[in-house]
């Protein structure tokens, strides 16, 4: 076990990861000494960070763990050598239940009731029938670890699953059998990472495909909806939708999204949940130990594998 110098993004990392491996040392957080020493960085959950500068500020840099499972905003950037590690797992939880409390919310009319109460208002149409999930079909798009938590969740609902992923497998379709799972679908879950094949995805055409009262729900990335071509959609009150990620992000005052009808806006929250924490702090111990003994990484999706 070798000594291994860290960067990471907590206040007190000895409470977070329940003590440090023996070996390894930390900068202070706040980037005042020492970045020129770290191997090992652990960016902050969240938080806009100038990449290019740290980076060039850390010369003897060789893994990146993120905290995220997406890692588009790093990888253009990435400094050859270095290894990305992305938070596979770590979000499966947290996604998946928001997720089925999104579809809930959205065909038990959840947000209707919020408002109602803060009106002090009992509706006259109460006893009218809502959605329920039950002897639906819930297509998820982009079947991945969280894809299979979300699917886990979902048993109990008495609901259809079908599975679409990049590479195909048993009970998984391709991606280009979407055109026709699409209209079989009462509700999309998108959890496609956000690439070059992925941005832009659902547009018009796609949206077009989805049956009448369809309900489309968003966990993965923004830029995977044409935003103006979801407006137009919505506007004609023929599909809903529940968004945890928009495009833009944050999105506007004033944007016609906010007032698209039949759209429940959550504001970018599906990995903060009391799950995160624990969860993350696994992770990056068993990085940290497994860097330090030179044992192979988990999760690299880019760079030396190590």
């Amino acid at each position: 076990m070798r000594d291994v110098m860290a960067w990471l993004p907590w206040a007190d990392p000895e409470r977070v990861l329940g003590g440090l491996p023996v070996g390894v040392k930390t900068v202070p957080a706040d980037g005042s000494a020492g970045l020129d020493e770290v191997e090992f960085f652990v960016p902050p959950y969240m938080v806009a960070t100038d990449f290019p500068a740290v980076f060039a500020a850390m010369p003897a840099l060789e893994v990146v763990q993120l905290q995220t499972a997406g890692f588009e905003g790093v990888l253009p950037v990435l400094p050859d050598g270095v290894s990305l590690c992305n938070a596979r797992g770590v979000h499966d939880a947290s996604t998946a239940e928001l997720t089925v409390g999104l579809i809930l919310a959205s065909y038990r009319r959840i947000p209707r009731a919020v408002r109602n109460q803060e009106a002090g208002h009992w509706p006259v149409d109460y006893l009218e029938m809502d959605e329920s999930l039950a002897d639906r079909t819930v297509l998820i798009v982009g079947y991945g670890s969280i894809g299979e938590a979300l699917e886990r969740r979902l048993a109990g609902f008495e609901c259809e699953v079908l599975r679409v992923a990049r590479r195909p497998r048993d009970g998984v379709h391709p991606i280009g059998e979407l055109p026709e799972l699409l209209p079989r679908a009462d509700v999309v879950v998108l959890l496609t990472p956000a690439t070059d094949e992925t941005r832009g995805m659902v547009d018009a055409k796609f949206l077009a495909q989805l049956k009448d009262g369809a309900l489309l729900v968003n966990v993965a990335r923004g830029v995977i909806v044409d935003t103006d071509a979801l407006v137009a959609e919505l506007a004609t009150g023929r599909i809903a939708a529940a968004l945890d990620v928009t495009e833009p992000e944050p999105l506007p005052t004033g944007h016609p999204l906010w007032s698209a009808p039949n759209v429940l806006i959550n504001p970018h929250r599906g990995g903060a949940s009391t799950a995160f924490e624990p969860r993350v702090a696994r992770l990056v111990r068993a990085q940290l130990e497994r860097y330090q003994s030179d044992e192979a990484l988990i999760n690299v999706v880019a760079g030396p594998p190590r």
